[in-house]
């Protein structure tokens, strides 16, 4: 099985918690996964397009919910497929499931034709080769040190580590 080669040296605790905060701001707010990250051992920072700057209550709700997450212990398992099983996949997928919103739109247009889904528990699915921990609980606790507004281009940045 050939995959494509992987460039980066994630630290899989905050790496796959990029995997739950995405999913949690699809859930919350109806926008993409993020296509802005810079993950990283010490201090994080990701951003999403939205259609209104989420309030301090909304802030406080995503720290939580991050946490709660974490706590659920969720396994992080591995799928190989084709980009034909891919393609199955989502067709028949149920709507409400993360399996819907799988996407090849993302993928580099050198991808191989295997490609490694990450998934968490029944809560996230994505494409990914990077590195993660085996379950949420190995994650640590999430912690928000800030947020940006971007009132331009709707951009709403999130700053987080974790311990």
């Amino acid at each position: 099985m050939q995959l494509n080669e992987h460039n980066k040296e994630e630290f899989p605790p905050a790496h796959t918690a990029e995997h739950l905060l995405n999913q949690l701001m699809v859930r919350m707010f109806g926008c993409e996964r993020s296509s802005n990250a810079h993950i990283e051992r010490k201090k994080s920072k990701i951003s999403y397009i939205l259609d209104h700057k989420p309030d301090r209550r909304d802030e406080r709700e995503i720290e939580r919910e991050m946490n709660r997450l974490i706590e659920e212990d969720m396994p992080v398992t591995f799928q190989f497929v084709s980009r034909a099983e891919l393609e199955g996949i989502i067709m028949d997928a149920d709507p409400d499931s993360p399996d819907a919103k799988l996407s090849l739109e993302r993928l580099p247009d050198d991808a191989s034709d295997t490609i490694r889904l990450v998934r968490i528990g029944d809560y996230d699915v994505c494409p990914c080769i990077g590195k993660h921990v085996r379950s949420t609980a190995q994650i640590g606790r999430f912690e928000m040190l800030g947020t940006n507004w971007d009132e331009m281009a709707h951009s709403f940045r999130i700053r987080f580590k974790i311990v």
